[in-house]
């Protein structure tokens, strides 16, 4: 890491201390000082109560970002109903810097956009009280790379990519990320570094897709596909997903934003979309197989009692941001299927979900079927006897991910399917 003694002397701002934004700022603390600016008054309060670090700042007052001399952005980009993207953060804080950032400031975008954001969109807006880009401040992005709940893959543990406005902007935000990532890539320009953050997840995107794709072909051929991916994966240069729920707030999200900038091009995506039409099918298919595996079992489909286990969009991770179990939950509904929920990570699933909901699992009774979204280690920790124990006769159990062995549950009395 670069311990430039200069840039330790400069004050870093953070824009937005959501799950990228805290981190980074936590970073940066260990070696400067940090302004982490939010505009929710109450989780300022709450990092505030809880705050031991002298070097950092939390506050929802924008004055206090005049301090900074690097200010970071880091607020989602959304995409609306109409799954087109919604800049309106990125703007807001946009605007909110311009208003309070002091001359020779460096603005670091490191939101996922599309090619162009930070100089078409941000740039001018930065430019509105009159300042001039290169002359009062200098632009760069930087995307974010945080994957929650992945300590493999952690800030200082990933190279991270940079890209300033010119030459000598790039230098300087290299030493500036320099202090919290053990290596850095330069990218030829601004543009270049948004559409490298874009296309990662487009990429994760679409092979989950073909793995979907794969299982759908192969369910009605009575193949399962992991044992086809254990063969074909010994070949020496076949590269190996798993099918599943995508959720989540990048991979769900980030392909429609280079479609839409694709589209105001004149190209219309093909390959981007049905990956996305793939994906966003699936829970669908999920709650399609638990209606079939219920008609199977004789049980009848009104009424019938089934948990869904895990309503997060991934393992071991408190977020619930774009959760594909909101589409499972609608289709069975439609079946009238009553529904319970469990997720020992949330503590609001009645008021996020509109179904009932148990703290504990033993407090669930009666129930005819179990559908497991995301490997949990507390689900592990139940295995498959704890479940068990809260099932009507003929259990079924939906295991989506595939945490439990098929053999294993087809001993236990289990009528077991699998993604």
């Amino acid at each position: 890491m670069n311990d430039n003694p200069v840039l330790n002397k400069d004050i870093v701002g953070v824009i937005g201390l959501g799950y990228v934004g805290l981190p980074l700022a936590e970073a940066f603390s260990r070696s400067g000082r940090v302004i982490g600016y939010d505009i929710d008054s109450a989780k300022i309060e709450k990092l505030k109560k809880n705050n031991e670090n002298k070097n950092i700042l939390f506050t929802s007052n924008p004055a206090d970002i005049r301090q900074a001399d690097f200010i970071i952005i880091a607020v989602p980009t959304p995409i609306t109903r109409d799954k087109k993207p919604d800049l309106s953060l990125v703007i807001n804080a946009a605007r909110t810097i311009s208003q309070n950032m002091k001359k020779g400031s460096v603005v670091v975008l490191e939101s996922t956009v599309y090619p162009g954001v930070t100089e078409d969109i941000i740039k001018p807006i930065l430019e509105e009280p009159g300042y001039k880009c290169g002359v009062d401040f200098s632009i760069a992005y930087s995307p974010e790379r945080i994957n929650p709940g992945d300590e493999e893959h952690a800030l200082d543990k990933i190279t991270k990519v940079v890209s300033g406005m010119d030459e000598a902007t790039t230098e300087t935000v290299s030493r500036l990320y320099g202090r919290v990532a053990p290596s850095i890539f330069k990218a030829k320009d601004i543009k270049t570094a948004e559409a490298a953050k874009v296309i990662e997840n487009i990429q994760r995107d679409l092979n989950i897709a073909l793995m979907n794709e794969l299982t759908l072909i192969f369910q009605r051929m009575d193949i399962d596909i992991r044992d086809v991916l254990a063969a074909a994966s010994t070949k020496w240069n076949f590269y190996t997903y798993s099918p599943g729920l995508v959720g989540g707030h990048c991979i769900p999200v980030d392909p429609y934003y280079l479609v839409h900038k694709a589209e105001e091009l004149g190209y219309s995506s093909q390959v981007i979309l049905a990956g996305r039409a793939i994906n966003d099918s699936m829970p669908g298919h999920v709650a399609e197989m638990t209606i079939k595996a219920l008609n199977d079992l004789a049980k009848v489909i009104k009424g019938s009692r089934v948990l869904i286990a895990g309503l997060t969009y991934k393992e071991n991770v408190a977020d619930i941001r774009q959760s594909p179990v909101k589409d499972i939950i609608k289709g069975l509904k439609e079946y009238g299927v009553e529904i319970i929920g469990y997720d020992p990570l949330l503590s609001d699933i009645e008021k996020d979900f509109g179904i009932p909901a148990v703290d504990d699992l033993q407090d669930a009774k009666d129930i005819d079927g179990v559908i497991i979204t995301v490997t949990h280690n507390a689900f592990k920790e139940t295995g498959l006897d704890g479940f068990k124990k809260i099932m009507t006769s003929n259990p079924l159990l939906i295991d989506i991910r595939g945490m439990f062995s098929k053999e294993e549950a087809q001993r236990k009395g289990f009528h077991y399917r699998i993604l």
